[in-house]
């Protein structure tokens, strides 16, 4: 379909060689076969390689030395850190990678940023950060001379410190190291939307055998050549994991490569273990597949690429460990598992491995690579880029540095009119979905909407009306809304649709991801790593701040009747719940309005994870737009047009949060304003669940006063959740009524049934609420106990008509609040 109004046409980046790099200049050009590889370089590699052997010092005297960081003197015992953490194994192969990223970006002037899916890799990045100067921009503490190598040094891995893998305070970093298995999503994410960038990700041969990391490859069927940048993947076959053999590295050549060429790359092989011919091949293959990067961008962009193109992509095979020791006390290292963390551990008490640290630092001839002053040669500064052509220093690795505000329309103009609340019915996500429709088109090269095949599942429909979901692949005549330059990316993997957003995020711009509620767990531990990065980059001064995270969880528990258990788990609240009350919010709006107002709040929001729990199915209205403003800022609120209490003390609290549990307890309410006319009866709404925490525990917290001015501190308080109960009470033990607090909720019951008697399973019905003010409001006394019977035998009565006509009674189905 068209493309949205205003979409900008990108720039063809230049990606050959400038006519006179500095450091093209030094090596000589020729066109000879190197290995099977068209290599442009015979001769003189020193730059490179001192650059490399530079970065594997820093590497190796991170994880080792507390002092003497230059060896100025004899390596003595008292030189070592008294605890050895870190990961040498994978740091040869990616300071490798990086040096030559460097020859590269300088020699075209790229704009390239660098994902390190190695997990543990980080004494790699901090040494290239360092080298490059941007270390000692960002913490002027740690100085580019001996000192500040001193402190570099002191402070890996060392309590008060910084942690042993690639991590938010690593200059540069997008990628948070412990999340194994999410380079090439991140990768992909950064790509969309940043025609002018290059994604260089090298993935760790461990993490390629993760689920994430295998669905990752198909990355290069949502890329659009025209539109977003390109990812180069560098797979770094190194043999072996912590103790286990790497399975890609064990698989035949010919197989290895079939399997890469199936996924639609174009693979090109570096391997071996001797520097110089390895230098060779890798500025070769990198030439190379920069060249046909360029060539399948200018041919997409001058309207000569058609179909889907072969992205190019690396593989890279050398030792784990590479240069390292070879042998420890008659054990091979260079090349097996035993590299993986620290080759040499006992250096401070075994003086033959203190001796040999230091023939392995010395073997690097740091007297060649610092000056009297310990900064690095000038030399190796001219591999460098300069300024924001660093991949450490590149703005998208920190992308709040470029984010744009998203250009917003009125929200309130999509709202449903209410003049009697609960008479009349929307879908709420539909109104929502007209809305993002107009975001989209206002805002149509930093905002994408990432979900799992559910889109219009979702009720989010009408985005589909400006523009397509992205597939870059063969694509059929029956095939609708489908092509290169859509603003919805889906694929049947969250962690590639989180990853994708997160990458998306981290880089500046702006997202939603859409799920189904319950299988939104799949990315539990994704969501944990974000939620870690985000905690962190808040207290570092230097990353500016990024648009949140935000979810979407529709088709929830409590409308996935008729799918079934499998689908009916509200668990992701309790997961999200765990992180730090900076960092996260849960809305829960009851109805199409409030949901209006959320959204474009959390569209607005920065540095958090927001998760919105919201139904698809048509709901009652409850409030007008100007009262669901209200209520949304406030976010908890007595309802006083269903309440009865007359604005004084209650007889009970009924409280809700949740579309369902709200149904419910208004339902429960209008009963009760029957059968007991005298009852006063108080309605809480929560929109904003943090609102139940202390003022302490959380910004968002009511403090003790005003809980216990909305609900008492010694009435009951029955209260309907949308999840498990007992998150409830885990975020209100300390409240002064908490004992007097009865949570109804979901406790792991369900089937294929209707969507009344899936409540009724759980005990959140309305009667069943009403039985729970019977047993919990002592005036009502012995004397409602035929009333309480009563209620009890209706659900049975419902039960039986949803067995015997396959839907929920009209009296249930078609109520609606009473005027």
């Amino acid at each position: 379909m068209d493309e949205p109004e205003g979409r900008r046409v990108p720039k063809i980046p230049d990606l050959r060689p400038c006519a006179r790099s500095p450091v093209v200049d030094g090596l000589k050009i020729a066109s000879q076969r190197q290995g099977g590889i068209v290599s442009r370089f015979d001769g003189d590699l020193e730059l490179i390689d001192a650059y490399w052997r530079a970065a594997n010092y820093l590497s190796v005297g991170q994880i080792y030395l507390r002092t003497n960081p230059l060896l100025r003197e004899p390596l003595q015992a008292q030189h070592i850190k008294p605890r050895l953490l870190g990961h040498w194994g994978t740091s040869p192969g990616l300071n490798f990678c990086y040096a030559h990223l460097n020859r590269t970006i300088k020699a075209r002037d790229l704009n390239m940023i660098y994902i390190m899916g190695p997990g543990h890799g980080g004494p790699a990045a901090v040494a290239n950060a360092w080298l490059e100067g941007t270390y000692s921009e960002v913490y002027p503490e740690v100085s580019q001379d001996e000192a500040g190598l001193a402190r570099l040094f002191r402070q890996f891995s060392s309590p008060g410190g910084i942690p042993s893998h690639v991590a938010p305070e690593t200059p540069g970093s997008i990628h948070e190291g412990g999340e194994l298995g999410y380079s090439l999503a991140h990768a992909y994410g950064a790509a969309f939307d940043n025609p002018d960038l290059v994604v260089a990700c090298i993935v760790g041969d461990g993490e390629a055998e993760t689920g994430p990391l295998a669905t990752g490859w198909h990355g290069n069927k949502f890329l659009d050549p025209v539109g977003d940048g390109a990812v180069l993947p560098i797979l770094h076959l190194n043999g072996y994991k912590i103790a286990n053999p790497a399975v890609l590295a064990r698989i035949p050549e010919d197989e290895l490569i079939r399997l890469f060429e199936g996924y639609g790359y174009r693979p090109q092989l570096v391997s071996g273990d001797d520097p110089e011919r390895m230098h060779r091949e890798m500025a070769a293959a990198l030439d190379q597949a920069l060249d046909e990067i360029a060539e399948i961008q200018s041919m997409a962009r001058d309207g000569r690429g058609h179909g889907r193109p072969r992205w190019p992509m690396i593989i890279l095979r050398s030792p784990k460990g590479w240069t390292g020791p070879k042998e420890v006390e008659g054990l091979p290292v260079e090349g097996t598992w035993r590299a993986h963390q620290v080759p040499l551990a006992a250096v401070r008490e075994n003086p033959a491995h203190l001796a040999q640290l230091e023939e392995w630092l010395r073997s690097y001839r740091p007297e060649e690579l610092f000056d009297a002053d310990g900064r690095p040669a000038g030399r190796l500064l001219a591999l460098a880029p300069s300024g924001e052509r660093r991949m450490s220093a590149n703005p998208h690795a920190n992308g709040g540095v470029l984010l744009r505000p998203l250009k917003l329309p009125d929200f309130t103009a999509y709202g449903v009119p209410v003049d009697k609340p609960g008479t009349t019915a929307t879908e709420p996500t539909r109104r929502l979905g007209a809305f993002l429709r107009d975001v989209i088109t206002a805002n149509p090269d930093n905002f994408r909407i990432m979900g799992p095949d559910e889109t219009a599942s979702n009720r989010l429909g009408d985005v589909l009306e400006v523009t397509d979901r992205v597939f870059v692949g063969e694509r059929y005549e029956t095939d609708e809304h489908l092509g290169p330059r859509g603003r919805v990316l889906e694929v049947l993997s969250e962690h590639q649709c989180q990853g994708w957003l997160e990458g998306y995020l981290l880089t500046g711009r702006h997202g939603l991801f859409n799920s189904y509620e319950a299988f939104v767990h799949i990315v539990d531990s994704m969501f944990n790593q974000h939620a870690k990065w985000l905690k962190v980059t808040r207290h570092l001064p230097w990353r500016a701040p990024l648009a949140s995270f935000n979810y979407l969880l529709s088709s929830h528990v409590w409308r996935q009747d008729h799918n079934g258990f499998t689908h009916q788990d509200p668990g992701f609240l309790d997961v999200v719940l765990n992180k730090k009350a900076e960092i996260v919010r849960v809305y829960l709006p009851p109805d199409a309005n409030t949901l209006l107002s959320v959204g474009d709040h959390c569209l607005r929001s920065r540095d958090y994870v927001n998760v919105v729990v919201a139904g698809k199915q048509p709901a009652l209205n409850w409030l007008a737009m100007d009262q669901a403003i209200t209520h949304c800022t406030r976010g908890i609120g007595i309802w006083e047009w269903a309440s009865t209490d007359g604005g004084g003390d209650p007889d009970v609290v009924m409280a809700c949060a949740g579309d369902i549990p709200t149904l419910e307890t208004l339902a429960a309410t209008d009963l009760l304003r029957r059968l007991f006319p005298e009852l006063r009866v108080r309605v809480v709404n929560v929109v904003d669940l943090m609102r139940l925490q202390p003022s302490d525990e959380h910004p968002h917290g009511l403090t003790d006063p005003e809980f216990d001015a909305l609900f008492t501190p010694d009435k009951p308080v029955i209260f309907a959740f949308h999840g498990y109960p007992y998150l409830i009470h885990r975020l209100t033990y300390r409240r002064t009524g908490h004992h007097n607090l009865h949570v109804r909720g979901y406790i792991e019951e369900g089937t294929t049934t209707t969507p009344f008697d899936m409540v009724m399973m759980n005990d959140l019905d309305r009667f069943h609420l009403v039985m729970d003010v019977i047993d919990r409001v002592p005036s009502l006394g012995a004397r409602v106990a035929h009333i309480r019977q009563r209620m009890a035998d209706k659900r049975l009565e419902l039960r039986a008509y949803t067995r015997q006509h396959g839907e929920d009674a009209p009296d249930i189905s078609d109520w609606t609040w009473p005027h």
